[in-house]
């Protein structure tokens, strides 16, 4: 079963969650975090990363802080130095049936399953764990604390945005290339006078009000 642990106090260095977790015993250390918990359309994206010890990538940070360039570079340094990396999804349909919380559960679930080898130990940003047989440490706001969490975070975001531009091809007019399935005034727009389209979360506020 998978087991909570104690960490110490928030850490200064963006690899001190790593290094409690080695002294531990842990040697292989995935980070684990999502992208698109928010928008109207869209899957949830999430990302597990292995970065070999003591690996620091410079100007990896949470994506959410970072440019789209920043982020596209970055995420092929992550590619070449991670030891290994998982992507796992959960499309609109499944967040209509299940919520958005146990969606993004479950693509964090596929994400660390298609690991090789498995860790040792996850580190997941936010405050809920998944339903895998490790051990766990959540950590609020850990893109910004952890640098293996961090480095999952871009990941998990480029996926996406690569996905959301992929869709504004396959359905357009909605913008899905510009904003990425966010809630913004031309999005809401688009909505109201097209409907909602197959890869629109039917359960969110602000697309609910125009399913015929």
């Amino acid at each position: 079963m998978k087991q909570a642990l104690l960490f110490d106090a928030l850490p200064l260095d963006t690899l001190a969650f790593e290094q409690q977790a080695r002294r531990q015993g842990h040697t292989l250390i995935a980070g684990v975090d999502e992208a698109g918990r928010g928008p109207l359309a869209g899957p949830v994206v999430a990302a597990a990363v292995i970065l070999p010890e003591g690996v620091r990538i410079p100007g990896v940070n949470d994506s959410k802080q970072l440019s789209p360039e920043t982020r596209e570079r970055l995420f092929d340094v992550i590619m070449s130095k991670a030891m290994s990396v998982g992507i796992g999804m959960a499309d609109a349909e499944m967040i209509d049936r299940v919520n958005i919380l146990q969606a993004t559960r479950h693509a964090m679930l596929e994400a660390v399953k298609m690991l090789t080898p498995q860790p040792h130990i996850l580190l997941i940003d936010g405050i809920s764990m998944i339903e895998f047989p490790l051990p766990q440490k959540t950590i609020k706001k850990g893109d910004s604390l952890s640098h293996s969490i961090a480095a999952a975070s871009i990941v998990a975001k480029v996926t996406r945005d690569r996905l959301m531009r992929e869709l504004d091809v396959r359905h357009p007019g909605y913008g899905f290339a510009s904003h990425k399935g966010y809630g913004c005034l031309s999005h809401m727009e688009a909505i109201r006078l097209l409907g909602p389209s197959e890869v629109h979360r039917l359960s969110f506020s602000g697309v609910r009000e125009h399913v015929p």
